[in-house]
Order: structure tokens, then sequence, then C-alpha cells
């Protein structure tokens, strides 16, 4: 218990570094703008159904590149901008809720968190054609994923809560992979819940591990996005005041859905947006 204070403690000092690092950010830039209610709303549903499982990263990336909503060079940094306080707000509410082994727990946190770091600095200086490739094949990659799901073809996992010898050290050495591509769009929920699947840890013990990690890691990414200035001030703020909402409808109220046929249009549009993605950047090579 005394690692999960640790986190706690960790968690309240990425938050307050990302709250000054937000104001110092807004006070260098002229775009901060108010959100719109469509991006509000944006937030609100995507956090909906992140909090239930689905993520949240390849449907708004999803939205933005239909709605040409988002420069595409702005999307990944304005994804761990806005989605940051809706992370947290899950990890205050699951990580106590369930309990998993908290020194699994306190690791895979920090190794994704470091992940973060590393894989931010490096998306801040990405030109826009190689951002448009890796987010559309990261698209594809969710769209791939979620269809393997949905036809249950990934394994549903074990009872385990813990790990130990070389699975552990494989699950913390994969989060840390996990938290740098969240930093190109590459959401960490499902491949992370895959993987604790893989080595037979019981479906829900994921829950704490991923949203503790986001909780975590986002604040820490967006303090690299904070210092280039590549995110978009309005959609971000949508993702923070609608995603909070979203996060205590699902937790507080709906709890439980069915959302595998939610699943499948998430599929349709994400592998639309994946081609959309793609073929920006080859137009963009042609010129």
């Amino acid at each position: 218990m005394n690692l999960v204070i640790a986190f706690y403690v960790a968690l309240g000092l990425a938050a307050l570094a990302f709250i000054i690092g937000a104001i110092r950010a807004a006070r260098r830039s002229k775009e901060v703008r108010w959100p719109t209610p469509v991006e509000v709303l944006i937030g609100l549903v995507t956090d909906f159904f992140d909090t239930l499982g689905i993520g949240s990263f390849a449907p708004t990336t999803a939205i933005y590149k239909l709605r040409r909503m988002v420069p595409d060079e702005l999307i990944p940094g304005t994804l761990n901008v806005g989605h940051t306080p809706s992370a947290i707000t899950e990890s205050l509410i699951f990580v106590t809720a369930i309990m998993v082994d908290p020194i699994l727990l306190v690791t895979m946190i920090t190794s994704a968190a470091a992940g973060a770091w590393l894989g931010a600095g490096v998306v801040a200086r990405l030109p826009r054609r190689a951002i448009q490739i890796a987010m559309g094949t990261a698209l594809l990659i969710a769209g791939t994923v979620f269809t393997a799901i949905n036809l249950q073809a990934l394994p549903g996992g074990g009872t385990a809560m813990t790990l130990v010898g070389w699975k552990f050290a494989l699950a913390v050495g994969i989060n840390f992979i996990l938290g740098a591509l969240m930093s190109i769009g590459i959401g960490l929920y499902a491949p992370c819940m895959i993987t604790l699947a893989l080595l037979g840890m019981h479906p829900i013990a994921a829950f704490p591990i991923m949203m503790g990690a986001c909780a975590l890691l986002q604040p820490v990414a967006s303090l690299r996005f904070f210092q280039t200035g590549r995110f978009a001030w309005g959609p971000s703020l949508g993702l923070a005041f609608g995603g909070v909402v979203g996060v205590l409808i699902a937790a507080y109220i709906v709890k439980k859905l069915d959302v595998v046929y939610l699943r499948w249009l998430v599929i349709v549009v994400i592998v639309y947006a994946a081609f959309a993605m793609l073929r920006s950047a080859a137009q963009r090579r042609s010129q």
C-alpha cells in the first residue's frame, strides 16, 4: 500500500506540473481560445467509452481527421494534453478499486511514463508527413486489434493479479514501449490489455494498470508538447472539460455496457480515417 501512496504522490506532482506547464504555455501562446460545444462533446463521448475500456486516442483521432478539426501534426499533442484530466480522473477511481499487485502496478506505470517522456521529445521534432504516416499506421493497428477482440481471436486472460520472473520483466518492458508510442497517437489501453492477457492475468487487472499508466505518462508527455506548442488549444480544452464529465458518467451511472457493436462502428470509422491520413501523407510526398 505504501507503493500505491507513492504513486498518488507522484500523480499529484505530475498533475501540478501539468497545470503549471499549461499556464506557462497559455501565456506564451496567441492561439488560446475556449472550446466549442462540439469539441466538448467529443471529449465527453470519447472518454465515456475510454472508461469502459475502448480507449480514446483512436476514436478522437478519427473524428479530428474526418472533420478536419485539427492539423495532422498537432493531433498527437492535442490527444496527450486534452485527455490528461480524464486519465487522472480514471486513475483516482480505479487504481484502488481493483486490487492488483502494487509492485507490478507501480513499476509498469513508471516504465510507461519514462517511455512517454522520451517518445514525446522525438514526436515534437517530427515533420508533418512522418506524423501522418505514424498516425495512419497507428489507426490501422487499432482497427486490427479491435477486430481481433470482437472476433474473439485474442485470449481472454487468466486469473492472476500479479506477474513474476520473466513475465514481470516483459510486461514492464512492453509498457515502456507503449508509453513511447502514446506520443504518436497509439493508445495504450488495447495493447496493454492484450499483453497482460497473454501473460495470464485477469482481464480486470488491466484497468488500474493502464489507467494509472496513462494518468502519469500523459502529464509527462504533455510537458514536452507545452514546450513546443505543438497542440491545438480549443480542441484540447474541449477534451479536458468534456472528458472528465464522460468519465464520471461511465464510472458512476452507466458502469457497464455491451461495447461489441459500438466497437464495430469504431473500427469502420478509424480504418477510414487511417487511409485518409496515409493518403494525405502520399499526396504531400508527390508535391
